[in-house]
């Protein structure tokens, strides 16, 4: 028999068209019909109706809003659904994660999140076996490395480039093994894949929700217009043609789409006697077979089949849907918001940390009661694959951004909480978050006043502070009393700029801090009575800058970067950069494809140069160098070299974009060098594992290029590098962007879009971003971390750097003197833990357990140092906690790991590798390989 099985879906964006709110109560159906709270209660009710019937969802965070407003005696009628395998749940994160634009720590919270109230609502069969990613747009290797230690048996997608899926097609290759890490040992890492027939929409001529206009089975033949023959024989034609690309004689259909079944009589009704009018002809020798059925229902037939299966190592990027739209404009859409994004991040893992450094008083405590929940349900909202991907419509993306700020404001009690908790003292805290506009009402105005730095990773970070001030001298001592070496520099006009009277500073007080591991180290600061004056500013670019690491030379005749070297190992390069636009294409209609918010398609290859020569000036103080670029109105840079930094810091500003001349911009920043790259770059997978990139090729099938720009950009999260036998330069990111390597020894970043049409990918509106501080445009700033090391040690450098801008320090002060009896250090580690070793998660879990995840952040490969097994003794790791016992978990903290057994395939041509099962030297002691992430459930008590 050809078994087809049917899976009736809704696809629920978690925001989109309309905010979560408005999709879930069924708002604004002016813009789009969908009410996500009816589809729940009507799918429920045609389930009853039929024990045949099945049904999947996706999306947590709709269901768990629906699921609390319901009566205990609908929530045993869900229950029995769920138990009776009628009501499946697959992927079950709070959302459906974005691909290109998040970070793997964000990922792996929201899934938890949504996992954890499945686990704690339906119990085992609440369960997802499968991993289900219908809409993003492109798909990333280390999501299915996390899938797979997620325990996953599955994972089934329906995007993917045209010209890859014409080359499945003929090869049957839709159903592969996805080998999603290439450091840990398979089948660890390694995730069934497959690839649907239809996006996630039924066969075309098969939709009966009431969005659909095709038309029903009319089955009494007394009445006129009866088709049962003819919509028979044409769903036999689809299911046999859709069987000639499959392997096996299992095929699925995904019967439902975006928002359907709110009421699902409709489908139901129709599906019923479909499957009825089908089979039925078995009895005439037809060998078709039609069931209700759920992705891992399917899954199990295909792992039946015991075949082998197509090995995969690369990605799903960059996806195209034709020859001239290639998704990879989202990689940079709404710049701003993927940087709120990424610090709302840090400051949620910094909430989760202190929520247990604190103990119980973090909660409820001098400044009222704090929670980290309600950012952690705002972060995980954030990364859906039309939030963190800049996609959604204009006031969706505030909505996303409302939301993390309403989080900030609750995760700052319990941060203040605690923190006077761990110091014993209770002053009010302030949280500056304009800072990189210099912008903080307590220190422009206050004569002293103290900085307290708190660091979230498990080694001891030094961290550049700028603090807007308008005194000329002032003393800083850190926590043993010890004077600190701080300079005042003005204000840069570019800054003066963009604040629009939000802050009045003059100058800024720089200094560089020093903050423990998993802790806080405080700064005092006063206003010294002597008049000197701030660090002079010396017009045109000084020849060079350097520090005990780096050298930067200018070119004194254009006042750009000439050169970089390494004082440490005696290596330099030739690096000019500057900024370029492209300009979009300008289609008003769906023949010419225009950018767009997902879709990037410049209307030719010229890179347009903002300036050959820039007006600099630079300032020259022991704590920092800088030298301020202008390139336009709307273009400005800091070239930063700070005391003690390996890294060159551009913090480039990009904004009003101009569109006078009725074109959409591009930007981007190029960096052009001496290295031998052979066409060849790097990014991150999520912010973790580095994938290998070459210009006009796929490692999986021959690439016929259309667009020669677009077609060669790719998502980096964290970082880019591009490198030859001698030399490396690695650019680390404050966000996620896009990039490419358009030609040997350069590597080009977007920074900032800003167009004016639509794309036609269902948004409706074009990517062009203001607000009322901006209203003619939007201002971004941010940084790029530049630094140049021989390639075998280069991730030395990297890895922590780019863990540093991920999870950065955060500042809280407080006005006047600080009393004798206040604890100025504190750290949350007995010891430091080695550079190979981050503490991914720190969290509350219930009244007696943490949830702690340790990571290997070095791949096996990338460094002779720092990619070596470590092991780290939980009983020696807290400074205030003592552990009681310990509990291994999967990934997703919804498993115990000795419970988690996932199906086995085999890969073809390649003999079954075997897991090396991890050897821990005791029950506290744990080892962890490179890349290795191990989950941990502590029982604790606080000291």
């Amino acid at each position: 028999m050809l078994n087809v099985h049917l899976v009736p879906h809704t696809h629920d964006d978690v925001g989109w068209l309309k905010t979560v709110d408005q999709y879930f109560y069924g708002d604004r159906n002016d813009i789009q019909h969908a009410g996500v709270q009816y589809i729940l209660d009507s799918v429920v009710d045609q389930l009853l109706k039929n024990p045949d019937r099945r049904f999947i969802y996706v999306e947590t965070a709709f269901f768990y809003r629906w699921w609390k407003n319901q009566s205990s005696s609908m929530q045993q009628t869900v229950k029995q659904l769920v138990n009776e395998g009628r009501l499946e749940f697959v992927n079950g994160g709070w959302c459906m994660s974005d691909e290109a634009a998040t970070h793997y720590s964000a990922v792996i919270d929201q899934m938890t999140l949504g996992l954890r109230f499945l686990n704690d609502t339906f119990g085992l069969c609440g369960r997802p076996r499968v991993a289900w990613h219908i809409d993003p747009f492109g798909h990333a290797r280390e999501h299915a490395s996390m899938f797979a230690q997620m325990g996953y048996d599955g994972f089934f997608f329906g995007r993917l480039d045209y010209q890859d899926r014409a080359h499945r097609m003929r090869e049957k290759e839709q159903e592969l093994l996805w080998r999603a890490s290439d450091s840990l040992t398979p089948p660890m890492a390694d995730l069934f894949t497959g690839i649907l027939p239809n996006g996630y929409n039924p066969p075309e001529g098969f939709c009966w929700d009431q969005l659909c206009s095709d038309p029903p089975i009319r089955d009494d033949p007394d009445l006129e217009d009866y088709n049962v023959n003819d919509v028979v024989q044409r769903f036999l034609d689809a299911a046999k043609s859709q069987a000639m690309v499959y392997k096996t004689n299992h095929i699925i259909m995904t019967m439902g789409s975006d928002f359907q079944y709110e009421n699902a009589n409709l489908w139901y009704k129709n599906l019923d006697k479909l499957i009825h009018y089908v089979n039925a002809l078995q009895a005439n020798g037809t060998n078709v077979n039609v069931l209700y059925s759920t992705p891992s229902c399917y899954l199990q037939e295909l792992h039946r089949a015991n075949l082998t299966w197509t090995l995969k190592t690369d990605d799903f990027f960059p996806y195209a849907d034709n020859a001239h739209n290639f998704w990879t404009g989202y990689f940079t859409s709404r710049p701003a918001l993927k940087r709120y994004e990424r610090i709302s991040n840090s400051n949620l893992q910094i909430c989760n940390q202190l929520e247990v450094l604190g103990g119980r008083v973090s909660g409820k405590g001098p400044f009222g009661a704090g929670d980290s929940h309600t950012l952690r349900k705002a972060m995980a909202v954030a990364q859906h694959h039309d939030a963190v991907s800049g996609t959604a419509k204009q006031h969706v993306a505030d909505d996303y951004a409302k939301r993390l700020a309403n989080g900030w404001q609750h995760c700052q009690v319990l941060v203040s909480n605690s923190l006077a908790s761990l110091s014993g003292y209770t002053a009010e805290r302030i949280y500056c978050d304009n800072l990189n506009i210099s912008v903080c009402p307590l220190t422009e105005s206050s004569k002293k006043f103290s900085v307290s730095v708190y660091n979230p990773l498990a080694r001891p970070v030094t961290w550049p502070v700028r603090l807007p001030v308008n005194g000329t001298a002032y003393t800083v001592t850190d926590a043993k009393g010890k004077s600190v070496d701080c300079q005042v520099v003005p204000v840069s006009e570019a800054i003066k700029e963009v604040r629009r009277n939000r802050g009045f500073a003059v100058n800024e007080l720089v200094f560089q801090v020093q903050a423990p591991p998993l802790g806080y180290s405080t700064y005092s600061v006063s206003l010294r009575q002597n008049r000197s004056q701030p660090a002079t500013r010396q017009h045109g670019a000084p020849t060079f800058i350097q520090n005990k690491f780096l050298k930067v030379t200018f070119d004194p005749a254009t006042g750009l970067l000439s050169s970089l070297s390494n004082l440490e190992t005696k290596q330099s390069i030739k690096l000019t950069q500057n900024f370029f636009w492209y300009n979009a294409s300008d289609g008003n209609s769906e023949s010419i494809q225009p950018s767009g918010a997902y879709i990037f398609r410049p209307n030719s290859s010229v890179q347009f140069m903002i300036s050959r020569a820039v007006k600099t000036e630079s300032i020259q103080t022991s704590v920092v160098q800088e030298v301020r670029q202008w390139f336009a109105p709307w273009v400005s840079q800091v070239v930063r070299l700070y005391a003690d930094s390996r890294a060159l810091e551009l913090e480039w500003t990009v904004g009003p974009v101009p569109v006078d001349d009725s074109l959409g911009k591009e930007v981007i920043t190029r960096l052009d060098t001496s290295i031998k790259s052979a066409e060849i770059f790097y990014t991150d997978s999520n912010g973790r594992e580095v994938l290998q990139r070459k210009k006009d090729f796929r490692p999986t099938w021959q690439l016929k290029q259309s667009e020669p720009i677009a077609g060669n950009y790719y998502p980096i999260n964290s970082r880019a590098f591009i490198k030859d036998d001698v030399d490396q330069l690695t650019v680390v990111t404050d966000r996620s962007q896009g990039g490419g390597s358009m030609q040997n020894g350069s590597l080009e970043i977007m920074l900032h879009r800003r167009l004016l049409h639509d794309d036609f990918r269902g948004v409706g509106e074009p990517l062009n971003e203001y607000s009322d501080i901006f209203p003619e445009g939007l201002v971004v700033r941010g940084r790029l971390l530049l630094s140049l090391d021989r390639p075998p040690s280069a991730a030395d450098t990297h890895r922590p750097l780019a863990q540093e801008v991920v999870f950065q320090p955060l500042l809280s002060f407080t006005n006047g003197d600080l009393p004798q009896t206040t604890r100025l250090e504190f750290s949350g580690l007995q010891a430091a833990l080695p550079p190979a070793v981050h503490i991914l998660t720190f969290s509350q879990w219930d009244e007696e357990s943490v949830l702690l995840r340790l990571e290997h952040q070095f791949q096996s490969w990338e460094s002779k140092l720092n990619s070596q097994p470590v092991t780290v003794n939980l009983q020696k790791l807290f400074s205030t906690l003592d552990i009681l016992g310990v509990s291994e978990l999967n990934l997703s903290a919804n498993q115990w790991k000795q419970e988690m057994h996932r199906f086995e395939w085999t890969p073809q041509k390649e003999e079954k590798p075997l897991l090396k099962t991890n050897e821990d030297p005791s029950a506290w002691e744990v080892t962890l390989k490179p890349m290795e992430i191990r989950t941990f459930l502590l029982r604790v008590n606080v000291r």
